[in-house]
């Protein structure tokens, strides 16, 4: 008759190794720790970096339609200023939906007052603008109202939100003014940040009529903003040079400020890499940490281990029970960091105002990450614990 072999079930193996871990719970905590801030570091990195990107692309809107074109160089070197017919040419774009100019401005300082020297000029350009531009770029007022139709013929004024703090202006009110080319400007606006254009952000903007009377800008505009149909953007770049300027059309810079924020967005995942290599020696640590713990419950447990053995168990139930262990260890660990990474891209979110995501792959990675290093930590002690002879085990007792 043949004898019936032990069998050991997966209810009864989850359980001994929860009851081997409540037994010395402060001690599996502590090793459970590395692993968890390991998990939670990978999954910070990744949700941050996730959200950072869907925050991109919401300012870039779904297809990137933002185009702009800039006066650049002819053949020979020499400037190539747009024509005063580049705007109107472009508007008859059939996919352009709108077009507006900018003005750059030369050789015109913004100060707080007269009594400041003109060399402090804190970095900020006079730009001419059109009362289409927020609506192209997509920007917004944050104090006070943009250029219109009366205002840009007037000494008025609207700070990006670079230039307003630059100028240690927070708020708009009758008296608030600057000096200007030689003249005193009422600010009228604030601007909130454009990331599609930075440069608006450091800049003074008054009207092209008040900049051709009292500034001597002539017309000219040096950068246009326009919005094509999402499905048309190469089509109407192609097209661009030769609408702007058909006499120089090797002038014309044509470039997409989709471009800057996927530089600025790589240039974010660069360090990416660092803090995933950080949470990965975390994890590992915590995984040493856990083979610590199991060989130190192996030496202290060999009479456990002998007895079993003696009752009947084989040596691959009890090199079982030592790794259920150690995997449920580094799975608690690495629950508790997906928890904590994930509250941690949320904290960020919602501070940075950003939608919050966190990656399924974060989460699963994290989790598959966590039960990889419990395997291979447990190893080693599950294999030593099977290994020791009943009667040596017994006896260490």
């Amino acid at each position: 008759m043949t004898a019936k072999r032990p069998r050991l079930r997966a209810a009864d193996l989850i359980s001994g190794g929860l009851l081997g871990l409540r037994a010395r719970r402060l001690r599996a905590a502590l090793s459970a720790l590395g692993i968890a801030i390991g998990i939670a570091a990978g999954v910070a990195v990744l949700g941050i970096s996730a959200s950072s990107k869907a925050n991109l692309l919401s300012q870039l809107g779904a297809e990137a339609n933002l185009l702009t074109v800039s006066a650049g160089s002819g053949f020979d070197g020499s400037p190539a200023p747009l024509p005063l017919t580049a705007q109107p040419m472009i508007a008859r774009i059939p996919p352009v939906e709108s077009v507006t100019a900018v003005g750059y401005v030369p050789a015109v300082t913004v100060r707080r007052t007269s009594m400041v020297p003109a060399i402090d000029t804190g970095g900020i350009s006079v730009l001419a603008a059109q009362p289409g531009l927020l609506g192209t770029l997509g920007g917004a007022v944050s104090h006070g109202a943009f250029l219109n139709a009366a205002t840009q013929r007037y000494p008025a004024v609207v700070l990006g939100a670079v230039a307003a703090r630059t100028l240690g202006i927070d708020q708009v009110a009758p008296d608030t003014q600057v000096y200007l080319g030689g003249l005193y400007f009422t600010v009228i606006g604030i601007l909130s940040p454009v990331p599609l254009a930075p440069e608006i952000d450091e800049a003074a903007l008054v009207g092209f009529p008040v900049a051709h009377r009292l500034l001597g800008l002539g017309g000219h505009p040096t950068e246009l903003y326009l919005r094509a149909l999402p499905d048309q953007v190469q089509a109407v770049t192609s097209v661009l040079p030769f609408t702007a300027n058909p006499a120089q059309p090797e002038g014309v810079q044509v470039s997409t400020p989709s471009s800057i924020l996927a530089a600025r967005a790589a240039a974010g995942t660069a360090l990416t890499g660092l803090f995933l290599g950080l949470g990965g020696i975390a994890a590992a640590v915590g995984a040493i940490g856990i083979a610590n713990i199991m060989v130190i419950s192996v030496l202290e447990r060999r009479g456990e281990i002998g007895l079993r053995r003696a009752l009947g168990a084989a040596r691959w139930h009890v090199a079982a029970q030592f790794l259920a262990e150690a995997l449920l260890l580094s799975l608690l660990g690495g629950a508790i960091g997906v928890l904590l990474g994930a509250a941690a891209t949320a904290g960020y979110a919602i501070s940075a105002g950003q939608p919050v995501v966190v990656p399924a792959v974060a989460v699963a990675g994290g989790l598959g990450i966590a039960l990889v290093a419990g395997a291979l930590a447990g190893a080693y002690p599950a294999v030593k614990a099977a290994r020791l002879p009943p009667a040596e085990a017994l006896r260490a007792t």
